[in-house]
């Protein structure tokens, strides 16, 4: 009832009448999943969509906006600073682009691309366990993530390798470098 009466005072109130009117419609959809308009309402409360919009003063483009973008829209962008997610065999280039060359070259420019959008700061997140679930042997477990191959040692020795939690300053930068896995025998004592 209460969309009812305000939807027609919208084109009076406000300059955006349409999106405010499918706003109304959505809070109505998500109202008719509580049983009490009182539960709702607390529910709203608690988490209220705009809480600090209000204190926020006028945004500085370049300052105050995240930017979340994909790859492949990023063509022709650019930030001042920018992190390239997840730079592991697996998504760079993506498990699903591996069976021909030509596949494995797009992905590679695809990186190419996500690196050439930072103006400033290019930040690559390469993480080192993931968490995967439901293991036939062993169950739920971390297992060693596998850096991206186009991260070489040419590219990486022109990059700053920063690890959480940050080491203390002034202590010495050791590389490390993965020791090489006999995949053959570790397969072999797998499926023993």
């Amino acid at each position: 009832r209460v969309r009812e009466w305000l939807e027609p005072q919208l084109d009076r109130l406000y300059d955006a009448a349409q999106a405010r009117a499918g706003d109304l419609h959505q809070l109505e959809r998500i109202a008719a999943g509580y049983e009490a308009r009182e539960r709702f309402l607390t529910e709203l409360a608690l988490d209220p969509p705009a809480a600090s919009g209000d204190l926020a003063g006028e945004p500085h483009r370049d300052e105050d906006y995240l930017v979340l973008s994909t790859v492949h829209s990023a063509k022709g962008q650019e930030w001042e600073s920018v992190y390239v997610l997840n730079v592991a065999d697996g998504s760079f280039p993506s498990e699903f682009a591996t069976g021909r060359p030509e596949l494995i070259e797009e992905e590679r420019r695809l990186l190419y691309v996500a690196m050439t959008r930072a103006r400033s700061e290019l930040h690559l997140v390469a993480p080192l366990k993931y968490y995967v679930t439901q293991q036939a042997k062993r169950g739920d477990a971390h297992v060693y993530g596998a850096r991206s191959r186009f991260l070489t040692r040419a590219v990486t020795s022109r990059l700053e390798p920063v690890t959480w939690p940050l080491r203390e300053a002034d202590a010495p930068q050791a590389v490390h470098e993965t020791p090489p896995v006999d995949v053959a025998s570790r397969l072999r004592q797998m499926w023993a």
